[in-house]
Parts: C-alpha cells; sequence; structure tokens
C-alpha cells in the first residue's frame, strides 16, 4: 500500500512540476540482448548510470541500428532520425533539399542539435546541418523527447538530439564506405580509430556529391547539385588513468545548386532562369579536460568555437551572413550508489554578421547566455529511482530563465517499468525558423529586442514498458507506450507587414502540442518486426481561435520487418504510412505509403548491400503541385512528401 501511495505522489508532483525528457524504451532497436542493453551508458543526461537505471526517457540508436541507416543514406543523418516515431523530417526548401527535425509535431526550432554534448548546429548553423552530418564517425545517437532546456540550455523545447562520437579503442578500426545511387549520387566515407598507450586519434573524411535529379520532369531539381568535403580528426591523450584530454576539429564545405534544370546545366534559355544556390563553410573545434578523482568524484572542462558561413543566392536576391560561436562549461559530480550529484556552469555566445543586399535589411545580432544548473539522482527504493535537476539562465538582452524538472523510474516488476518527467523550457528569439527559411529569409526584419521576448514552455512525458518471452522463450515481445504534452507561451509568429515584407511577433495566444507513440517489437529466431504509431495534435491558438500546427500529420505509422543470420546476411522490409496535413495555403495534403527493401551481404572484412528506397515512387509530384506561378518565378508550396520518388542505392563497406 505504502508502494501505490508513494507512487501517486510522485507522479502527481511531476505532472505538476511540467515538462521534460523520459525513458530508455523500444528506441533501443538495436539488440535483443537485454543484459548488452543494461551496459549501455547515455551521455546526454550527464549521469553515470546505465540506461536500465536512469529516470530521464532516452531513445538509443547504436551499433547495427546506426549502420543499417547508413546503408540507406551515407551522406547525412536524415534517415536515421525520420524512421523513429514522433520524430518527422520536415523538407523546408522545394529545389535545395534544406530540412530540419521535427520532435512531436513542433518546428524545427524547438529540437536542439548536439555533438558530444556541444551545440553545434544551432541559429544561423542549423541552416543544412541535418545534410552535413555523416553517420559513420557515430558510436550512439540519444534522443530526448520533451523539454531538455534544464540540461543543455535554450532551445530543447521539443527535445534534443546527442550524436555521440567513437573514441579510441586498443583495437585499431579502420572502415571504408563507398555507395552510389540510380539519382545520380556518390559517397566516399573512411573512419580510423586507434590508442597508442597515452595518445589516440580518431580521423573521419568524406566526399559526397550528386547530379541535379528530376524524376518528375517538370524541369525543377528534386535533388539539387551538389558537392560536399568533409574532414573530422580529433586527438586524445591520457596522462594518467583517470584523465583524458582531447581536441576534435569539425570541417565541412560544400556547394549546392537547385532549381530549374536547365539553368543547373548552364543552359542560358528565356524562361528557365530560377536557381537557388548554397555555399556553405563549417568549421568547429571541441576541447575536452575530463579527471576522476577520489572514488565518486568527476571534473570536466569542454569548450568549442564555431565558424559558419552561409551564402545563398536566387534570382535578384541574396543572404550572406556568418555565424561566430563559443561553448564554454564547467562541471562537477559526484557518483554514489544511492545518490548523484552533478553541478556546473556555462558560457555561450552566439554572434551573427549579416552583408545586406539592401540598405535597412541588416539583421546582425549578439546572443550571450550564462548558465547554471544542478542535478540529483536518487535511488528512493530498488523499484523507485527519482531526477530532479534544476536551471537558471541569464540571457542577455531577455532576462532570466529557471528551468526545473523531475523524472522518476518505477520499476513495478522484472518485466514492467514506467518512467514519468515534467520540465520546462525557452527558447531565445531568432529569424532562423522553418518559416523565414522557406523564403530563404526574403524580406525578414531583424529580432527587435524591444518587443521580441524569450518563448516559454512546460510539458510532461509518461510512459510504460512491458517485455516478455513467449512459447517457451522462443518469442521476444516488448511493447513502450508513451504519452506526451508540450505548452508553448507566445510563441514566435512571422507575420507579414505588407510591401512583401515579414516581421516575427510574439502572440498573446499558445502553441499546445499532445499524443501517444506506441511501439512494439517482436522477435523470433532470426527474425525481429517493429511496429509504430504515432498521434499527434499539435495547435496554435490565438484571439480565441485555433489551427492544426501546418505540415504536421495527426496519425503515422512505422514497420519494419527484418531478418538477420549473423555475420551473414541481412535484410530488412519497412513500411510507413502518414495522414493528411493541414497546409499553410488553407488546403491539405494528401495521405501517403512509403515503402522500402534492403539486403546486406557480409564476409569477414568487408559487405555489399543494395537498397530500394520509396519503390512504390510516393512523391508529392505525382498527386499535388509543388509551386504556383510560372517556372521562371516560382512561387513554392509547403513541401509534405517526398520529391524525389523511387531511388536505388548500392554499395561497398570495408573494414580493416
Amino acid at each position: 500500500m505504502q508502494k501505490i501511495a508513494l507512487l501517486v505522489l510522485v507522479m502527481l508532483y511531476a505532472g505538476h512540476t511540467q515538462a521534460q525528457n523520459t525513458t530508455d524504451t523500444t528506441s533501443v532497436y538495436e539488440t535483443d540482448k537485454t543484459q548488452e542493453m543494461e551496459e549501455v551508458v547515455i551521455s546526454s543526461t550527464r549521469s553515470s548510470r546505465t540506461i536500465k537505471d536512469i529516470p530521464t526517457r532516452v531513445e538509443f540508436i547504436a551499433g547495427e541500428e546506426l549502420d543499417e541507416k547508413a546503408n540507406m543514406k551515407p551522406g547525412d543523418i536524415r534517415m536515421v532520425l525520420s524512421e523513429s516515431t514522433g520524430i518527422q523530417v520536415q523538407t523546408t526548401s522545394a529545389t535545395s533539399a534544406n530540412a530540419s527535425i521535427r520532435i512531436q509535431g513542433l518546428d524545427g526550432r524547438y529540437t536542439q542539435i548536439l555533438k558530444d554534448g556541444f551545440p553545434l548546429y544551432s541559429g544561423a548553423s542549423s541552416g543544412l546541418g541535418l545534410l552535413q552530418i555523416p553517420p559513420l564517425d557515430l558510436k550512439q545517437v540519444e534522443v530526448i523527447k520533451g523539454a531538455a532546456s534544464t540540461l543543455y540550455g535554450g532551445g530543447a523545447i521539443a527535445g534534443l538530439v546527442n550524436l555521440i562520437s567513437k573514441t579510441p579503442k586498443d583495437e585499431q578500426e579502420l572502415k571504408f564506405h563507398l555507395n552510389g545511387t540510380s539519382a545520380g549520387g556518390f559517397d566516399v566515407n573512411g573512419f580510423y580509430s586507434k590508442k597508442f598507450g597515452k595518445t589516440g586519434a580518431t580521423i573521419f573524411a568524406a566526399h559526397n556529391r550528386n547530379a541535379a535529379y528530376d524524376p518528375a520532369g517538370i524541369d525543377l531539381s528534386a535533388i539539387p547539385k551538389f558537392e560536399r568535403f568533409t574532414f573530422n580528426p580529433r586527438f586524445f591523450v591520457y596522462p594518467n588513468s583517470n584523465t583524458t584530454i582531447s581536441l576534435g576539429v569539425n570541417t565541412a564545405f560544400e556547394n549546392r545548386i537547385g532549381g530549374d534544370m536547365h539553368f543547373i546545366k548552364n543552359k542560358n534559355e528565356t524562361g528557365h532562369s530560377y536557381f537557388e544556390k548554397n555555399k556553405t563553410q563549417r568549421m568547429s573545434t571541441q576541447f575536452l579536460f575530463d579527471h576522476i578523482f577520489g572514488n565518486h568524484e568527476h571534473f570536466i572542462v569542454k569548450n568549442s568555437v564555431s565558424y559558419f558561413n552561409r551564402k545563398l543566392t536566387t534570382p535578384g536576391y541574396a543572404f550572406d551572413g556568418t555565424q561566430y560561436s563559443t561553448f564554454t562549461e564547467a562541471s562537477y559530480a559526484n557518483h554514489g550508489d544511492k545518490l548523484e550529484w552533478i553541478a556546473g556552469a556555462n558560457l555561450w555566445t552566439d554572434q551573427f554578421k549579416e552583408k545586406p543586399l539592401a540598405i535597412g535589411q541588416k539583421r546582425d545580432y549578439n546572443l550571450n547566455t550564462l548558465g547554471a544548473f544542478a542535478q540529483n539522482t536518487w535511488k528512493a527504493a530498488e523499484w523507485l529511482h527519482i531526477e530532479t535537476g534544476l536551471r537558471a539562465d541569464y540571457v542577455m538582452d531577455y532576462g532570466m530563465a529557471f528551468l526545473p524538472r523531475i523524472s522518476a523510474l518505477l520499476k513495478l516488476s522484472p518485466t514492467f517499468t514506467s518512467r514519468i518527467g515534467g520540465g520546462m523550457g525557452y527558447k531565445a528569439p531568432t529569424i532562423f525558423t522553418e518559416e523565414s527559411e522557406r523564403i530563404q529569409y526574403q524580406g525578414v526584419s531583424g529580432i527587435d529586442k524591444d518587443k521580441n521576448r524569450l518563448e516559454h514552455s512546460y510539458g510532461g512525458n509518461w510512459d510504460v514498458n512491458y517485455q516478455t518471452r513467449l512459447f517457451n522463450d522462443q518469442l521476444n515481445f516488448s511493447i513502450n507506450q508513451l504519452f506526451f504534452y508540450t505548452y508553448i507561451t507566445k510563441p514566435l509568429i512571422l507575420k507579414p507587414t505588407g510591401n512583401a515584407g515579414y516581421q516575427f511577433e510574439n502572440i498573446s495566444g499558445h502553441i499546445d502540442t499532445r499524443g501517444s507513440e506506441t511501439n512494439l517489437k517482436l522477435g523470433y529466431s532470426d527474425f525481429k518486426l517493429f511496429l509504430g504509431y504515432t498521434y499527434t495534435d499539435a495547435r496554435i491558438r490565438e484571439n480565441g481561435r485555433h489551427q492544426q500546427n501546418f505540415l504536421t500529420p495527426k496519425h503515422r505509422i512505422n514497420s519494419v520487418l527484418f531478418y538477420e543470420v549473423e555475420e551473414k546476411w541481412k535484410a530488412g522490409l519497412e513500411a510507413y504510412y502518414f495522414s493528411k496535413q493541414q497546409l499553410s495555403d488553407g488546403k491539405t495534403g494528401q495521405e501517403y505509403v512509403i515503402l522500402g527493401f534492403m539486403v546486406e551481404r557480409l564476409w569477414e572484412r568487408f559487405s555489399i548491400y543494395i537498397n530500394f528506397e520509396n519503390f512504390l515512387d510516393a512523391r508529392q509530384t505525382r498527386f499535388d503541385n509543388i509551386y504556383t506561378g510560372s517556372i521562371s518565378t516560382p512561387t513554392f508550396r509547403d513541401i509534405y512528401a517526398p520529391l524525389d520518388g523511387f531511388v536505388f542505392n548500392g554499395g561497398i563497406k570495408i573494414n580493416l
């Protein structure tokens, strides 16, 4: 009776304290071996505890799952994320293929993307970010859904994605991945890792390119012509067994052009003059000092310095901006068996400078944030783990933000667990959103410090997880059911001002999103079946009226049937259903289904694979228009379905 009473109190308290991230669920698609999963340590929660003991709900993708997604799209991480429940990769440009991540129906600006805990893809640098992160050098991907601002500061209202890089081991790792596509794409990726006693290194290099591709024959590129070079070296020093020092550099240089196929092919023809060019340069450093002292104490200092430049041009318009940002953090942790304390402080600077095309259009800004945080994990009983946290951020020109959070893990039986959590979040005003990206920032005024303010949020998640073995342990069965809710006050919305101008305003209303995610997994012999369903009801409410958040399917179904003979064969059949979506022009986008099939043959040192993506050729240009007006001056509609259609690719992976 006491256990039930305490359970009710915890749930009520967590629901009252509001939004955050929660569980360790079946997002762990990667292995059936429970013992292996229990030993996984999650970086995003800052805790030293393994995934089975973390109250925060974390979805985890690694190993084979990450490797299989790289077969489908080795040049970027869109495929890694898009096939998870509750996550949508939203195309923001019809001709350049730019995209953002939406979690639980909220716009991409509310999702924070981290690389090893560093905020390298925020503000201006979020542009084209998803398209410029290859997966080959990643050890794992961790996703926290719900407000995670308490962990890493502003921007994580919908959640965060933390990309964890591989680190050196005593055994050398040398991998090459070559891939070609029927749409004119080619990828070459290489990764090297080795630990040499007191030193170590990882080196990742890639060359990715694609020809312009127009499967619809409408003279507009569904896939732009692009060429990208990536080079990420990282060096490690181990002065003693308790200390690690690392210094790394991430670089990416890309030229991308989409638009009219005649223009791209350098044909000077009247009426075929539309284009969108993007030239980007991305460079950042990452420094880490990690020291363990005593039996349980841990001290970490990390720093990053980032540079991002983007030149975007269309007929008669140019956007040329450079972002300089730094991030410095120091944290201390005491990892006890019953109590774990983590505290720290960080300084985040973000400066943007633009070369304006017109007088008065300059949108430069300086955004500096000083924050402090504390977190406690308490093992109250074998069946109850509670995690609490508080962050205080001072955002220059916008004031203070206080962000409490709480999560609880309830081990109700060996086969039944539950996580519940709540917390608060915030987002500083920015012009770099999905809305402004769609119009290439044309006519968009800069943020007004006197009028615009922080967006604040609260919300919560609750899930239950059940796993068992049936039919004499021949069938593995697990199911995870998640419910979520997020509320954003005075959200920043792009409003027309007349004369083809736009201004961001904090409306008096709010955005709320609610829904559920269901993940079911069955494993029998060499077969695995994954079924997922997402229900999302996201609305914008203003002046007593409400509307559905645009480009958000209410219903989505994921299904994957996977067959594997260890170290010999892998084969997977996938099906995804997307329901109708409300569009910004008042119309409704059609529902559609995507099917894919992949097979891989493995040997000791190499493997070959072929992948048939979207082989039913579901694409928006088959059942709807993507623009109005003439092809020389198109006005693009919302993109809610694939544009590239059926594409097959194949490649070879070499492991030396």
